[in-house]
């Protein structure tokens, strides 16, 4: 029986690496993943010996994307309760932009949907050449959500950002590099070293600096915020369509969806 959802941290020369621990769920996006995160962040944010924070998933994947069960859930929930819970979803893991030092996604394997958000969210992205990544929420018959139509945008420019987000399509780490999305492509079992080293770099700056920078850098939070807000809305829609059961079916059962 596999153990619940965590969040292991570990600081060493002012550089602090938070992995993602579920294993058996490939680190799917879940309620108790969420809470671990800001669980960790608030630990985080007591210390004064980080200055920068690496985000990573642990086995083969970063995250296999939005947890199905949760999915299946919200499906019979009234729409007022599914943007609320959307709302306070997409808070357990962005409580990452909280953090005052810079943060670095480390992605190897699957980043999918939700889980490629969060990876986005980052300031800055290391991939493996090899990932395999998408935001594949349309082909679920479910709205994009966790910031994805605020931060994808910001990445790699509004054209290619729909291109991504409207036909869902998986891509891999180089071809995120090429896009402007993640900043280097190396080797799987290179991708959490070179994250460490680019966070080492940081952490041996002035770190009073790099903190105002973080600030001066900062996501316009009244923007995110409404972004969030018609995300929860949209996807709170999505629950109730046929679109979504049939998107959920056809993950299941392995197939192709038909969408009427």
């Amino acid at each position: 029986m596999s153990g619940a959802p965590r969040v292991d941290v570990v600081v060493e020369d002012h550089v602090a690496v938070l992995t993602l621990d579920d294993v058996a769920r490939k680190n799917a996006m879940t309620e108790a993943l969420g809470d671990a995160v800001r669980d960790a962040v608030l630990a985080l944010r007591q210390r004064n010996d980080v200055r920068a924070v690496v985000v990573t998933g642990a086995g083969e994947a970063f995250s296999a994307g939005g947890d199905l069960a949760m999915l299946e859930r919200l499906r019979q929930a009234s729409f007022a309760e599914a943007r609320g819970h959307m709302l306070a979803f997409y808070a357990r893991y962005l409580s990452l932009l909280d953090l005052d030092v810079p943060t670095i996604a480390a992605v190897r394997g699957p980043a999918i949907g939700a889980g490629l958000c969060v990876a986005t969210a980052c300031d800055l992205m290391v991939v493996a050449d090899d990932a395999t990544l998408a935001f594949n929420f349309v082909g679920l018959g479910l709205h994009p959500g966790m910031g994805a139509t605020y931060f994808l945008p910001r990445r790699v420019g509004h054209q290619r950002a729909a291109e991504l987000l409207f036909t869902g399509r998986r891509f891999t780490g180089h071809d995120a590099v090429t896009m402007g999305l993640a900043l280097d492509a190396v080797a799987a079992d290179a991708v959490v070293g070179r994250a460490v080293g680019l966070a080492r770099q940081i952490a041996n700056q002035s770190g009073e600096a790099v903190r105002a920078l973080c600030r001066t850098l900062e996501v316009d939070r009244m923007a995110l915020r409404a972004a969030l807000e018609r995300e929860a809305s949209a996807q709170a829609g999505s629950y109730a369509s046929d679109d979504l059961r049939e998107g959920l079916a056809a993950l299941r059962e392995r197939r192709t969806p038909r969408f009427s």
